[in-house]
């Protein structure tokens, strides 16, 4: 099989899983990640098919979706290379990068490394931020029914991985506790251009929402 019919296949596939998902988390988040991705893989030197794999597949499982459990992800994208022929050396490539890809409170520590891994972790987290992670994060506080927000609930800026999987504060606090945190989190020189843009978007936004909050404007 090709390179294209591969990517193609997998598509196919991973729009069939996530028929059902949740709007920030869906087929057209996957295909923001992946055009992000190939934007940035552009200007670097790597393995462009472990690139558009691990952008394809990287939330063909997401935890948050499966009661936590990391491993179902890494497995599904595992099973559907395999049934596909794909080299061990790029399956297990992109398994590495399902696995290390997730921001996890920011406290995270990766236990792989690689471009195409600092590639896709940019592409996924542009589309965290900006207008489209605006939309995102009020997205799935409506999914999970949370507050927009609330003055008396701080922000907690530093939390470990399992504080933040439990974390249900309002929308609003998860600009600080992540949105507002990933522009100096960027890995390639087109990531954080890119993410600088995007991170005034969301100032202004910030600064909209609590003028129109205290009635100011």
């Amino acid at each position: 099989m090709n390179n294209s019919d591969l990517i193609n296949k997998t598509i196919a596939f991973v729009k069939e899983k996530l028929s059902d998902a949740e709007g920030g988390h869906d087929w057209f988040h996957i295909e923001r990640v992946y055009k992000n991705a190939l934007l940035i893989a552009k200007d670097t030197d790597c393995d462009l098919v472990v690139v558009q794999l691990g952008a394809l597949l990287h939330d063909i499982a997401d935890s948050k979706f499966h009661n936590g459990d990391e491993t179902i992800g890494p497995k599904t994208a595992r099973l559907f290379l395999e049934s596909e022929h794909v080299s061990a050396a790029i399956i297990q490539h992109v398994v590495n990068i399902i696995e290390n890809i997730s921001y996890k409170g920011g406290n995270f520590e990766k236990k792989f490394s690689s471009v195409e891994l600092d590639i896709v972790q940019d592409a996924d987290r542009l589309d965290a931020i900006g207008a489209i992670g605006v939309a995102r994060a009020f997205n799935y506080g409506g999914f999970k029914n949370r507050a927009l927000y609330d003055p008396e609930i701080a922000p907690i800026t530093n939390m470990t991985k399992e504080e933040y999987k439990k974390n249900y504060a309002p929308t609003i606090n998860h600009f600080y506790e992540k949105l507002l945190l990933l522009k100096d989190k960027m890995n390639t020189e087109t990531g954080k251009q890119i993410a600088a843009e995007r991170h005034k978007f969301m100032e202004l936004f910030l600064a909209q929402f609590y003028a129109e909050w205290e009635g100011v404007k």
